[in-house]
Formats: C-alpha cells, sequence, structure tokens
C-alpha cells in the first residue's frame, strides 16, 4: 500500500512539474512564435500575462487536494471551531475599517484638508498595527518563532502573500512593466518575467518544499539544515545565507517605508523611516510571528484594496468594464497603433535629433573635461556681465547665477555629472524614449541581420534566466519559508501554498493591466496636448524630477512622448489621479504602500534576528529552561538590525535595487539545492550540504561581484565579463546548478549516515 502511495505521489510530482515546465519556460522560449490575436489578445502575451498564472493556481491546488486525500489523517479536532471565531472576528474588523475609509471620505467632501486626511489615516493604520502587536505580545518560544502553529491555512495565505508582495510589488510591478513591456530590452531584462517568476515560483514552493518543511516540526529554516544533516556548520552556513538575501532586502523595504510616509505626511524622509520602522518593531519586537501573522493579514486587505481599486476605475473609465484582467486586451492593440504612429512623428524625430545633438555635446566636454569646465564657467560669467538693468535681465541673471552655482568645483565631479546627463539624454534619443515595444516578446528579430539575431537571442536566454533565478529563489526565501511552519499540520501547509498563491495573483494578473491602461492613458491623452493645458498631477508630480519630468525641448508648445519621462513608481502612486478619482484614494494607495513595505519589512526583520540569536548564537537550542533567554536575545538582535537597516535606508544607497533583485539568486543558490536534496535524497550528507551552499553562493557572489559596477569597484576587481550574455542580476543561474553539483558529487564521494531521515509530507 504505501509503495503504491509513494509510485502515485512520484507519478503526480512528475505529471504537475511537466505542466508547470511547459506553461513556464516552454510557452515562453516560443513567445514570439505565439503573435496570433485570439479575441483581441496576442496569444503570447496572454499566456505570459495571465494564462501561466492560472496554470499553476491550478497546479498547487490540485497537488493539495491530492495530497490531502491520499494522505488521509484528520485534522486537530480544535481547528474547525477555532477557524469559525476567526471568520466572525475577521468579518467585523473588516466592517470597522470600511466605515473608516467612508468617514474620512465624507470628511474630505466636508472640507477636511488634504493633509489632515493623510495624517489621520496613516495614524489610524499605524495605530492598528500597533494595537495588534500590543495584543499578541508573547515570550513563548513557539509563538515567538512559529505563531504556535495555529494559524489556519486562508489566514496563513493572506499573512504569506502579505510577506510576498512587498513594495516593490505593490509600486514598482506596473511600473516596470510599463517601462519594459513583455521582456524588457538591454541591461534591463525583466517586464513579464517577474510575473512568471515570482507565481511560477509558488509551484516548486508547494512541490518542493513547503509541506515537507512542515512536516519536521522545526523554528527556522537552518533548523532544517541541522536536524536533516547534523553538525554545526549546515546550521551556521544556512543562518548566514539567510541573513544574507534578507538584510539588503530589508534595507529596500525601510527606505520604501520612509519614502511613502515623507510623501503621505510631508515630514522628512528621515522622520519617515523612524516612524515607519516604529509600527514594525511594535509587532515583530512584542509579538513576534504570532503578532507579525495578525498585522500581515489586515495589511494584506488593505494592500489589496488599494491595488484594485484604481486599476478597475481605469478599466471602467477606458473600456467600460471594471475587471481589469478581463478588459485590456483591447487596449494592447490601440497601444500598438499609438507605438507606430509615436515612431513616425515628425515632431518626435525633431525631438530626438535635437537630444541627439545634446549627446554630441557631452561627448565632447568628456573628452577633455577640465578644460571643458573651464570654458562653461567664462561664458556664463560673460553672459552675466552683458546683462542689463530690467526686470528681464534681472530674472536671467537669477538663473544664470543659479547655473554658476550648480557647476561642479572639480573635474572628477564635472566628469561623474556630464556621465550621467549623457546617459539620461541618450535614452531620451532613443525611439520611443528607449521603451521596448509593449507586446513585443524580446528584442531584436530572430529573422533579421546577424546583430539583431543576436540581440534576439540574449533577450531570450536573459528573461529566461531571470525567471528561473525568481522561481527557484522563492523556494528559498528563508522569511517566506517560515510562513509555512505556523500552520497546524502538513495538510494545512499544503492548502495554505494554495490560498497564498490565489491571494498574490489578484494583484500580479491585475498588473499588468494598471501598466496597459496607463501607457494607453499617456500616449492618447497627453501627447500631443498643449503643455499649459496638462492636468494638474504631473505638475504636483514633477516635484521629484526622478519620478517625472517633462519639457518642451522643440519648443512647439505641445508635449512630444520623447519629452516625459516617467518614473516607475508614479504609475501605481499616481493611479487615482490619473484616473480622477477623489484624494482619499491617493491616501489609500500610499497607505497600501505602506502596508506591502511594513508586511515585508516585519518578515525580514524577524528571520535576521531569530537567525543571528537562535541558530548562530544559540545552536537552535530549544530547552524551556532557556527559552526566555533565547526570545529576548532574538529581539535584541531584531532591534539592532532594524536600526542599522534604518541608517542603511537613510544613505539613501543607488544599487540597493540590484542587489534586493541579486537576494533570490543568492537564496536559490545557497539554500534551494542542499535543502531539496536532502528532503528528497537520503545519499545527501552533511560534507556535501555543506560543499553545496559555500558553491552556490561562491560562484553567485563571484559573478554578481565581478559584473556589477557598484561592487566590483568596491573589492578593486576588473571585469570578468558575462557568461554567454547572462545579466549579473541572473547569476542564481549558474550558481544553482553549481550547488546542485556539488552537493550530489560530495556526498557520492564522501558517503556517510545523514543524521535524520528526509522529511514525510
Amino acid at each position: 500500500m504505501k509503495q503504491a502511495q509513494a509510485t502515485g505521489s512520484w507519478r503526480l510530482h512528475a505529471v504537475l512539474l511537466t505542466l508547470w515546465f511547459v506553461a513556464s519556460f516552454g510557452v515562453v522560449f516560443f513567445a514570439r512564435d505565439l503573435g496570433a490575436l485570439v479575441g483581441g489578445w496576442p496569444v503570447g502575451f496572454w499566456f505570459a500575462a495571465q494564462g501561466a498564472v492560472l496554470i499553476f493556481i491550478g497546479i498547487v491546488v490540485i497537488f493539495a487536494w491530492r495530497k490531502n486525500r491520499s494522505d488521509g489523517g484528520a485534522e486537530p479536532a480544535w481547528l474547525p471551531e477555532y477557524t469559525a471565531r476567526l471568520h466572525h472576528r475577521f468579518g467585523r474588523a473588516l466592517g470597522v475599517g470600511l466605515l473608516g475609509v467612508l468617514a474620512l471620505a465624507g470628511a474630505q467632501y466636508a472640507g477636511m484638508p488634504k493633509p489632515w486626511i493623510a495624517g489621520v489615516f496613516l495614524a489610524l493604520t499605524l495605530m492598528m498595527y500597533t494595537g495588534i502587536g500590543v495584543y499578541g505580545r508573547t515570550s513563548r518560544i513557539d509563538e515567538y518563532y512559529v505563531a504556535g502553529r495555529r494559524v489556519p491555512a486562508v489566514y496563513n495565505g493572506m499573512a504569506t502573500a502579505a510577506d510576498w508582495m512587498s513594495a516593490a510589488s505593490f509600486i514598482s510591478l506596473s511600473g516596470g512593466l510599463y517601462l519594459q513591456g513583455f521582456s524588457g530590452m538591454g541591461d534591463q531584462p525583466g517586464g513579464l518575467a517577474y510575473v512568471l517568476g515570482w507565481t511560477g515560483g509558488f509551484c516548486l514552493l508547494a512541490l518542493w518544499v513547503a509541506p515537507y518543511l512542515r512536516a519536521f516540526d522545526i523554528y527556522t529554516l537552518p533548523d532544517y539544515f541541522a536536524l536533516r544533516y547534523g553538525g554545526v556548520w549546515p546550521r551556521r552556513i544556512a543562518a548566514l545565507a539567510a541573513v544574507l538575501c534578507s538584510l539588503t532586502y530589508v534595507v529596500a523595504q525601510i527606505y520604501g517605508v520612509g519614502l511613502i510616509t515623507s510623501r503621505l505626511t510631508g515630514l522628512h524622509f528621515e522622520i519617515g523611516i523612524l516612524l515607519g520602522l516604529g509600527g514594525v518593531l511594535v509587532c515583530s519586537f512584542l509579538g513576534g510571528m504570532r503578532a507579525v501573522t495578525w498585522t500581515q493579514v489586515a495589511q494584506y486587505v488593505l494592500l489589496i484594496l488599494a491595488f484594485l481599486l484604481p486599476v478597475s476605475w481605469l478599466s471602467f473609465q477606458q473600456t467600460g468594464n471594471p475587471i481589469a484582467p478581463f478588459a485590456y486586451g483591447q487596449q494592447l492593440q490601440k497601444i500598438t497603433q499609438l507605438e507606430e504612429q509615436i515612431l513616425h512623428s515628425p515632431a518626435e524625430q525633431e525631438v530626438i535629433a535635437i537630444y541627439q545633438e545634446r549627446v554630441r555635446q557631452f561627448d565632447a566636454k568628456l573628452i577633455d573635461v577640465e578644460a571643458a569646465l573651464r570654458l562653461e564657467k567664462t561664458s556664463l560669467r560673460n553672459q552675466l556681465q552683458h546683462l542689463g538693468d530690467t526686470s528681464a535681465d534681472q530674472a536671467k541673471a537669477m538663473a544664470l547665477r543659479r547655473q554658476i552655482a550648480a557647476l561642479p568645483r572639480e573635474t572628477e565631479a564635472a566628469r561623474l555629472m556630464w556621465t550621467r546627463q549623457r546617459e539620461e539624454t541618450l535614452e531620451h534619443a532613443q525611439p520611443l524614449g528607449n521603451l521596448h515595444r509593449h507586446t513585443q516578446a524580446f528584442a531584436g528579430d530572430p529573422q533579421g541581420s546577424a546583430q539583431e539575431q543576436a540581440a534576439y537571442q540574449s533577450s531570450r536566454a536573459n528573461f529566461l534566466a531571470l525567471m528561473f533565478c525568481l522561481m527557484v529563489g522563492t523556494a528559498g526565501l528563508p522569511h517566506l519559508l517560515t510562513r509555512f511552519f505556523t500552520t497546524p499540520s502538513v495538510q494545512q501547509a499544503r492548502v495554505s501554498v494554495a490560498w497564498s498563491l490565489g491571494f498574490i495573483a489578484l494583484l500580479y494578473l491585475c498588473a499588468p493591466a494598471l501598466a496597459v491602461f496607463v501607457k494607453y492613458e499617456i500616449m492618447a491623452n497627453l501627447v500631443g496636448q498643449h503643455i499649459s493645458a496638462l492636468p494638474s498631477w504631473m505638475g504636483q508630480w514633477s516635484r521629484d524630477a526622478s519620478l517625472l519630468s517633462f519639457s518642451d525641448v522643440n519648443g512647439d508648445g505641445l508635449l512630444q512622448f520623447a519629452e516625459l519621462h516617467i518614473g516607475a513608481d508614479v504609475v501605481m502612486l499616481a493611479s487615482p489621479e490619473i484616473g480622477g478619482l477623489p484624494f482619499i484614494f491617493s491616501v489609500l494607495v500610499a497607505a497600501g504602500g505602506l502596508a506591502a513595505a511594513l508586511s515585508t519589512a516585519d518578515g525580514l526583520l524577524l528571520t535576521i534576528g531569530n537567525a543571528l540569536a537562535h541558530d548562530l548564537a544559540f545552536g537552535g537550542d530549544t530547552d524551556p529552561a532557556t527559552a526566555m533567554r533565547t526570545v529576548m536575545w532574538s529581539k535584541f538582535a531584531l532591534l539592532v538590525v532594524a536600526l542599522l537597516a534604518a541608517y542603511a535606508a537613510a544613505q539613501r544607497p543607488a544599487a540597493i535595487l540590484y542587489l534586493v533583485a541579486a537576494s533570490f539568486s543568492l537564496a536559490g543558490a545557497g539554500l534551494v539545492p542542499a535543502m531539496v536534496l536532502g528532503i528528497f535524497w537520503r545519499g545527501a550528507t552533511r560534507k556535501g550540504a555543506v560543499c553545496g551552499m559555500l558553491v552556490g553562493l561562491g560562484v553567485t557572489l563571484f559573478y554578481m561581484a565581478s559584473n556589477l559596477p557598484p561592487l566590483k569597484g568596491a573589492l578593486g576587481l576588473s571585469s570578468g565579463g558575462l557568461w554567454w550574455g547572462i545579466a549579473p542580476v541572473s547569476a542564481g543561474v549558474f550558481g544553482v546548478p553549481a550547488g546542485v553539483v556539488a552537493t550530489f558529487l560530495v556526498s557520492l564521494v564522501w558517503p556517510e549516515r545523514a543524521a535524520s531521515q528526509t522529511g514525510r509530507a
């Protein structure tokens, strides 16, 4: 009987993994050939944006249903009644929250100032998070680390979704899709690779990892490595890998907290960091996973409402259908036509020619920076001397003085400034403002010249590599895996993965739609308008040139597409204003972004603190006599890491986004090979796991360090060159196979008796 069940289990795994592979890598590989229109949708685009995600949901649902049926076994007797009580509490809390939003909307209608509305909304959300943290405070080790293993699947799914959908998913995903289209181009591979990678990874999480780890009854991911392989080094290396791939991630979240809080309230960026950090620390410091879980449930509801309402309104405005994923296909074809018009517009060509001339001017300056800087200073001073005394001349004189003051004093500073300005100008000098055609799969042309064919092969390879790293990294991120340790049983862990992906898909299915609606609004209704007639939201967001900027480059008084720069964050944050919604919706979106950043920061800080204290300092000791001391040290480590991360975020590090994306490669290469082989192969040994983790991390870190300019300069490395043209952010595509091979070969060469049996789930 057991043998039949095992055979059936492997057959189920094989069928579902084959379906996962075909729906992701198989379809994407041939996406350029799937350009036919069906119901107004380009087949390849629809499948990458929606079809594959729906298949991924089906895979995890079928796996949970079939495995739970075959395993049998009753759920805990207390679970149905406990879940029913939670449903009633959740319904009451949701009703109170919606009434609060309606009350603030009424206050705005009654004339309440906008800054007051924003301040009250922010204060109420932070008070809610703080209240949950105080209510959930605990010093019990099982409550602090795994919420007592009493979180039902549906609520753990919400908490996991909030933990997973960071500020990058909530704020930047739609913006990235706006800028990169289907697949990105040049040094920005991505586009729909993020949607596929971040959802397809949950199939690996369900089939390979989550239920098997839950069967071990552990507190942290390094606990698994210690229990499975024995000794101290598997735990230590796993703990260090967990800290490494989580640290820069949490810095980015705290940076997002400061950014959103400061814009919502008008406070300084650093004060915004401290306010947001207070909300994080109250939950994670006082109650650990118990408080964080229920805070994340509330944060999920807030962030998903904040995302769905603006995109649904834009969908209704443009198509008459509020269900955005069903409606935006018709806008894709309109965007394709508008792109052709912009590419052949004489006014656009004129603007591009002006930018190209400016690029040549920067090139001339960079030949001899010292002489060019001296000449520019002399020219501005001569213009200042020849001005008269009229009011117009005085205004021009003030402008010239500001230009003189803005000029760098040192030659190297001038070189850096002009190099940066040249790169920005060069982007404007490209067709479509250096944006990829929205529905085109991959750059270049497989039937074109040798250069175009090479560009096509490189674009497709980078798309597939990034998707692979995001998928495998998803299955190895410690703060995500820890969430499934909180469920009451293995069966609930399987169901929880399905709920998690379903809740996440609500946002990921709508993010491509939002990018399309905003791009259509800009191309159809803003491009060609007189500069003086542009909507007020553009003037407000253009106060920060990194988010939005526009200028009349050719002097015709009209806005051309090449004259407009939009940062990725604006697409989501400004969506209520683009759709003409009341101010309360703008506040709701900002609060949703804050909830996304805080929820992920909670999980990451807790993971880092636990790895440092529970796994490194105390070696996984769970003796009741020392439990209080272990928890207190975890809290202290969490506090120290939070303050260090806040300090790093306050420095506004330029390379943080690259490092955050790279954390998926680090998690995938450092943890997944030894973890998965340990689950499914009895022959995996301690030496094999240690070597596999070190080799995987080493290859990944080397490839990133030898090719990323910030790290390369800091470490004094010369360029190692790209391997097969793969971007450094996808270094895990080399680290993961290296980790698998190292674990397998070393385990064969030095066999030993494993410390524990493989997981059974």
